[in-house]
């Protein structure tokens, strides 16, 4: 893993396969618009929008738990104690998560992956990459992809059949909340890979910049000089600095 991300970072241009890329994204396109939008369209028009918003909660609620343990590996502990507390709040008072009482009461989610952690353990982007049916990608989250499938909470679901079904439950329910951002997308956008690409590459950088920033502020919290230590390396007090003594009359 390290070799093959030591490798993508000295990759100066962050696109350098943009014509298979190209290729790929295409495929995607019409997979999506053959295969996935249309019965996302049916799915939003017939559940109602409590509902989706709903089974959106309850996906993310699971997503807290595999969050909470990236946010370990970076060494962020008190957010990760925070993705703790929003998934046992969620889980118990939110009928295990279709309810986001987490966020109402102060408790921010984070959404952290495999792929942000490395990022944070300074491994960089690599190259831009576009995959079939998962989209837009890099050479770093790539990597990361297969342990964050492998750590998705559905997987506990020992039922082929139904770890299916909820996989593409979240599929279709997720893409139902995009049909109205993909079609002013469509309808801006003069180069849709290319706009795709810069705003995935830019939160990502972001996402991971972020994740640094507070790793940093964190250490600093936990940092306590050491009193003794601190006190003995004191200059001491010279006698001209010493008050002078005082003579009564």
């Amino acid at each position: 893993m390290a070799l093959c991300l030591g490798g993508c970072a000295t990759v100066e241009q962050p696109d350098p396969l943009e014509k298979l890329n190209r290729k790929t994204f295409a495929f995607n396109e019409t997979v999506d618009q053959y295969l996935i939008a249309p019965p996302a369209r049916v799915y939003r028009d017939v559940v109602p929008s409590v509902a989706r918003q709903g089974i959106d909660n309850f996906f993310n609620n699971l997503r807290d738990v595999w969050s909470a343990f990236n946010l370990i590996l970076q060494g962020r502990f008190a957010d990760s104690a925070n993705d703790v507390m929003r998934f046992g709040t969620n889980s118990v008072f939110g009928i295990v998560g279709f309810v986001d009482w987490a966020s109402e009461l102060g408790l921010a989610p984070h959404y952290e992956d495999f792929g942000q952690t490395l990022g944070v353990w300074g491994f960089d982007a690599g190259a831009y990459l576009v995959l079939p049916v998962l989209g837009p990608s890099s050479a770093r989250d790539a990597v990361g992809l297969p342990v964050d499938l492998l750590a998705s909470p559905d997987q506990i679901v020992e039922s082929v059949r139904l770890r299916n079904a909820l996989t593409g439950l979240r599929v279709i329910n997720t893409r139902a909340g995009l049909l109205d951002a993909t079609g002013l997308l469509d309808d801006i956008a003069l180069d849709k890979y290319s706009f795709v690409r810069d705003a995935y590459l830019q939160r990502r950088r972001s996402l991971v910049e972020d994740g640094k920033r507070r790793d940093a502020a964190a250490a600093e919290e936990d940092y306590v000089p050491d009193e003794p230590a601190a006190a003995a390396s004191a200059p001491a007090s010279s006698p001209a600095s010493a008050p002078a003594p005082q003579v009564r009359p």
